[in-house]
C-alpha cells in the first residue's frame, strides 16, 4: 500500500480511482467489509483502490473540550488498512481550515480533481463537509455531473448487533476485551516501551514490565489475561491497569507479569493482546494478601490462556 500523508504529495492524479471515506477509528469488522468492497470493485473496473481518512481525528479539532479517546494510533490504523489489501491510503491533515469546506467543493476538488475518483462506497450514515451536509443523496447528485457511481452499504454487523467505533469503545473502556473481538475481528492490543516503574513486583515475587503505551483508550481498571509480544517472542501474561490502590498509587500504569519468563525487557518494545478479564482492581490489607491475589490472578492467567492464541485478522 502506498500512504500519501498530504495531498501535495499525490503526482497528478491517481489514475480512476474506487474511494472509500472516512475516520476509521479502530478498523472493525464493518471498516474491514467496506474496504473489501472497495477492493472488489476496483478490481472489476480496472481501478486501484483508495482509502481516504484524516490526521488528526476531526473531534481533537473541533471539540477538544471532550473526553474522546482513540481506539488505535494513527501508525496501528495506517497498519491495520494496510493489512486489507488497498492499493492507496490518503491521509489529508485535518484542520478548522478543511471543516469549512462546503461538501460539494470537496468532492469535485478533493475526490474527483485531486484523487480520480470514479466510484465511491461510503456507509448508510457517512456524513461530511461543513456542518456534515455531505450525504448519500449529495453524492449521487454530484456523481451524475461529475461521472462517478456511489454505492450506500447498509449497516454492517452481526445480526441485530452494527458495527461501530463508538460501540467498540464503550466495550473496552468497561474491560470487555473478550466480546469485543466480534466487532474488532481481533485481540484490542496496546503497545509502548518497557520503561522503569517502582520495582514493586519483583519484591513482591511477580516482576513486572511497566508498558509506557501509546495508546489513548484503556481497558477499565484490573487484572486482564494478555498475549505479549516483543523481541519476536510471544508470552503468556497477567497484566494489571490502574493506580495500585494498595500503595495509594495516583497514576494509571500498565504492568504486566511475563509467565515463565526471567529476562531484562527495559527500553524493549512490546505488544499487549487482551485476551480476558480476570477480576476488577481493588485495594489489599497489606503485602501478603496482595501477594495471594496475585498468585490466584496468575493461576487463572495460565488457565484462561492455555489454549488460546493471539486473534489477528487479516483480510
Amino acid at each position: 500500500m502506498i500512504v500519501y500523508r498530504t495531498l501535495d504529495e499525490i503526482a497528478g492524479r491517481l489514475r480512476n480511482a474506487v474511494v472509500t471515506i472516512g475516520n476509521f477509528d479502530g478498523v472493525h469488522l464493518g471498516h474491514r467489509e467496506i474496504f473489501r468492497r472497495v477492493v472488489d470493485l476496483s478490481s472489476r473496473m480496472g481501478c486501484v483502490s483508495v482509502v481516504v481518512t484524516f490526521f488528526p481525528h476531526p473531534l481533537k479539532v473541533l471539540a477538544p473540550e471532550r473526553d474522546f479517546r482513540l481506539i488505535t494510533t494513527y501508525e496501528e490504523k495506517e497498519r491495520l488498512i494496510a493489512e486489507s489489501g488497498v492499493d492507496f491510503l490518503v491521509t489529508i491533515p485535518f484542520s478548522r481550515c478543511l471543516a469549512s469546506i462546503p461538501a460539494g467543493d470537496f468532492v469535485r476538488d478533493i475526490l474527483v480533481g485531486r484523487i480520480g475518483m470514479k466510484a465511491i462506497i461510503v456507509g448508510y450514515d457517512y456524513a461530511f463537509g461543513r456542518n456534515r451536509e455531505g450525504d448519500a443523496s449529495l453524492l449521487r447528485t454530484l456523481g451524475a455531473g461529475l461521472g462517478f457511481s456511489v454505492d450506500v452499504l447498509e449497516q454492517i454487523g452481526n445480526g441485530d448487533e452494527g458495527f461501530s467505533s463508538s460501540m467498540v469503545r464503550k466495550m473496552i473502556a468497561e474491560g470487555d476485551v473478550k466480546g469485543v473481538v466480534r466487532l474488532l475481528g481481533r485481540n484490542f492490543s496496546v503497545g509502548g516501551k518497557v520503561v522503569h516503574g517502582y520495582h514493586r513486583g519483583r519484591l513482591l515475587g511477580f516482576p513486572t514490565a511497566n508498558v509506557r503505551v501509546e495508546e489513548e483508550l484503556l481497558p477499565e481498571p484490573g487484572v486482564y489475561a494478555v498475549k505479549v509480544e516483543g523481541e519476536g517472542n510471544v508470552w503468556d501474561g497477567a497484566c494489571n491497569i490502574g493506580n495500585n490502590p494498595t500503595f495509594h498509587g495516583s497514576m494509571v500504569t500498565v504492568e504486566v507479569h511475563l509467565l515463565d519468563f526471567d529476562g531484562d525487557l527495559y527500553a524493549k518494545r512490546l505488544r499487549v493482546y487482551f485476551v480476558d478479564r480476570v477480576r476488577d482492581e481493588r485495594a489489599f490489607s497489606g503485602i501478603h494478601s496482595l501477594q495471594e491475589a496475585i498468585r490466584h490472578d496468575v493461576a487463572t492467567c495460565r488457565e484462561m490462556l492455555r489454549n488460546s492464541g493471539v486473534i489477528r485478522y487479516h483480510g
